[in-house]
């Protein structure tokens, strides 16, 4: 078997996926264009396969991405082939939770007033609110809704998730599902985006559930942008249907110098770096390691990802 990876690895690194493939020939390379003329006698990738590279896979069974959203790699060619895809969500779940949590806070209390109190030297007392007894409404409940709702409840928060379906998760007090979207959107005081970016979920937040929100209430977004419709968010914050914003995750990234969304009231933005910590590609190599046992094994792989809903 002979495996490529595509990064740059440690000799500890190195040591740990040769304890797990012995007989396994392990190459590695660190640009993307390399992939296309080294992948030919491949079977196993950890990475990304263009679609040049892909025509000339003529061994590769399985692939493994480092992205917790494997949106880029399901191209045409790729969903039509039978090569497995599993990719690294759950990876970020840690820092994302502690994003959104950093938002909250920061838009709770109002912070851009200390911050701005802080540029012109100027001490300003005033009256904030606190997260306790508030309702985090989280939309998604995969690795970073869950971690999430944990830590919602740290701060003693009520917990609601909005999912497709009622499978209970630890510590969300009442899940609603689709049909129930308005309900949801009125009983959040935040509603956070963590699901992923699909057919069903792009655009599905537009001014109807805008509306239905609390004037008081806010909107967190760490997962992908799009799931909100852009006219109707901007239009929410600029005429006050909503309190105030948190987004690291944009419809258009980066996002335009002159994007409205710099300047919209109360709006804090953060340029799709919630997970960007050291620990989180750390966690993606070990789900890769954790799938090349299994792989060996003829075990069933984690993180499988189906090409249908596209997570």
């Amino acid at each position: 078997m002979k495996i490529l990876v595509q990064r740059n690895v440690n000799e500890t690194r190195r040591a740990q996926l040769l304890s797990k493939a012995p007989n396994a020939h392990v190459v590695y390379c660190t640009v993307e264009g390399e992939v296309e003329a080294m992948i030919g006698d491949v079977d196993v990738v950890a990475g990304f396969v263009s679609p040049p590279a892909l025509a000339k896979a003529s061994r590769l069974k399985w692939l493994h991405s480092w992205m917790a959203g494997p949106d880029r790699q399901l191209y045409p060619e790729f969903v039509a082939s039978d090569v497995v895809l599993t990719c690294s969500k759950g990876n970020g779940a840690v820092p994302l939770a502690e994003h959104a949590i950093m938002l909250m806070l920061m838009l709770n209390r109002n912070a851009l007033r200390w911050l701005k109190a802080q540029d012109d030297h100027r001490w300003d007392h005033f009256v904030h609110g606190e997260l306790n007894g508030l309702t985090c409404g989280i939309i998604g409940a995969g690795f970073s809704g869950q971690d999430l709702a944990l830590k919602a409840k740290a701060f003693h928060m009520n917990v609601i998730g909005l999912r497709r379906h009622d499978r209970p998760a630890p510590n969300f007090d009442r899940f609603y599902n689709i049909a129930e979207i308005k309900d949801f959107m009125a009983e959040s005081d935040f509603v956070v985006v963590t699901a992923p970016k699909t057919a069903e979920t792009t655009g599905m937040l537009g001014e109807r559930e805008f509306r239905a929100m609390k004037k008081s209430a806010f909107y967190i977004c760490f997962s992908r942008g799009g799931i909100a419709d852009d006219v109707s968010l901007l239009r929410a914050l600029n005429e006050g249907w909503i309190a105030g914003a948190g987004l690291d995750a944009h419809s258009e990234e980066p996002l335009p110098a002159t994007s409205p969304f710099w300047t919209a009231p109360n709006t804090i933005v953060t340029p799709h770096n919630g997970a960007t910590s050291k620990a989180t590609p750390e966690r993606g190599f070990d789900y890769f390691v954790a799938n090349l046992e299994r792989y060996q094994n003829g075990e069933a792989l984690i993180n499988l990802v189906d090409r249908e809903l596209a997570y």
